[in-house]
């Protein structure tokens, strides 16, 4: 087997980790349940629980990987006590990799066909029902589904090919730096639109009225399923760039780094949303609608809009390939080490795979729209987004954790001495129990929301 590959920089780690963690939820979601649960006094119970449930569980997936410099199919085997059966996850989180992409790849896809559609002026001048209809037409097109799922997936894969410095962290950082950039420039676009600031006021002014409306609670429930499926955590896919780190810095300080880019990210999005969408009076609302009709209908309508809606798209497929890029990654290290392959037949291998197993959620809207799975209405895509997000991710959370802070895992001290060793902020001894017990409890809390 080669020596294992690590990453040219520091900056190139936190930008491929952050690129995993900053998906399409950032922009579809994020803003949308901030301007629902209270704004701003929301924010701060999300940035609380980023810093009590999100971070330390990253920075535990983190040194499981770097403690055993493997993919986390192996990663278990070299870390558990001789005769436990941790390793059985690993294999889990690798099913869930792939899982994720069965459905990531196609939204994917139609980012990039939103991005081309803007390009080549696809959408000026139609009126918003014109914009509502292409969504759907779209949506019943097989052709189109298929053809822009390919193209993320091959796309994916030869970046994946070429090699961790030269290709996955050498284009990752490109994209992540374009996207911060086309956000910022997009952002300051939003806040000097006449009645921009109107909707900054609803996006970022702590409501404690809305906050009593919508209940206490379910603003904490809201804010820790936030803070939680926003980083990808519990399927490895963080476990695999902790796999290629160096031990100059601690775990945790690594860890709020990727988190505050993150959020960063998050926010961001909402200063590019929440402004355009009440200058141009249209509710911003939550999921595919938001990013499919409503902000196209606001582009539209907007003085030169083909290039602002073009650059949406751009950033928008910037965010969804830079999550591609980090799992694809995951895939074919997993692959390397357990078939013993070569990266170039790994990533050939998995091209071929990883177009099959996309197939159904492609197909999910016009083909196989009669299969509802979870109930009338349902796709394939939420059926696939379900498995993933409220089964795999909390659970898979949970077995991180215990591993690594109990003594029939690989035991706190271990887990400690890992996580501390570099420069930067340390995991205190005074956090154990909050570690071990508390945590496990809000993991389980999480989980069974999703599931109710």
């Amino acid at each position: 087997m080669n020596q294992r590959e690590t990453f040219g920089s520091r900056l190139g780690f936190l930008l491929l980790s952050a690129g995993c963690a900053i998906g399409i939820g950032n922009v579809w979601r994020f803003p949308y349940v901030v301007g629902q649960n209270g704004g701003g006094a929301f924010v701060l119970f999300y940035l609380l629980f980023l810093a009590i449930m999100g971070v330390p569980v990253l920075s535990m997936e983190f040194a499981v990987g770097r403690a055993s410099k493997k993919s986390p199919v192996k990663a278990y085997q070299s870390l558990e006590k001789p005769g436990s059966k941790w390793h059985l996850h690993g294999y889990v989180a690798m099913a869930g990799n792939y899982m994720l992409m069965m459905f990531y790849t196609t939204v994917a896809g139609w980012m990039l066909y939103y991005f081309y559609s803007f390009f080549i002026g696809k959408f000026s001048g139609l009126s918003s029902e014109q914009v509502g209809a292409a969504f759907g037409e779209m949506l019943a097109s097989p052709g189109i589904n298929v053809f822009w799922m390919m193209v993320v997936v091959v796309v994916g894969i030869l970046i994946c090919s070429m090699g961790l410095q030269k290709g996955v962290e050498r284009i990752t950082k490109g994209m992540m730096i374009g996207l911060l950039s086309l956000m910022i420039v997009m952002a300051v676009r939003g806040l000097t639109l006449k009645g921009g600031m109107e909707g900054l006021a609803f996006y970022l002014y702590p409501d404690f009225e809305k906050m009593a409306e919508v209940g206490i609670g379910n603003v904490i429930v809201a804010a820790m399923n936030q803070s939680f499926f926003t980083l990808s955590l519990g399927i490895g896919a963080m476990a695999i760039f902790g796999s290629y780190l160096g031990k100059d810095n601690t775990l945790l300080g690594e860890a709020v780094n990727v988190a505050v880019l993150d959020t960063f990210v998050a926010i961001t999005a909402g200063l590019i949303i929440f402004p355009a969408c009440f200058a141009y009076g249209v509710n911003p609302d939550s999921g595919p609608s938001l990013v499919f009709i409503t902000l196209p209908n606001v582009f539209v309508s907007m003085a030169g809009g083909r290039v602002w809606g073009s650059l949406f798209f751009l950033f928008m497929s910037f965010a969804a390939f830079s999550t591609v890029i980090a799992v694809f990654e995951n895939i074919i290290a997993c692959c390397m080490e357990l078939f013993n392959m070569e990266r170039k037949n790994a990533a050939r291998l998995n091209m071929a795979l990883l177009v099959i197993l996309s197939l159904p959620c492609a197909l999910g809207y016009n083909v196989l729209s009669s299969f509802e799975p979870l109930g009338a209405g349902s796709s394939v895509l939420d059926l696939e987004d379900f498995i993933v997000s409220n089964l795999l991710l909390p659970l898979g959370s949970l077995v991180y954790l215990l591993f690594c802070t109990w003594k029939f895992g690989w035991g706190m001290e271990n887990y400690r001495n890992e996580a501390n060793e570099g420069r930067g902020p340390k995991v205190p001894v005074c956090v154990q129990n909050y570690l071990k017990f508390v945590l496990p409890v809000m993991i389980v809390l999480v989980f069974l929301q999703g599931v109710l």
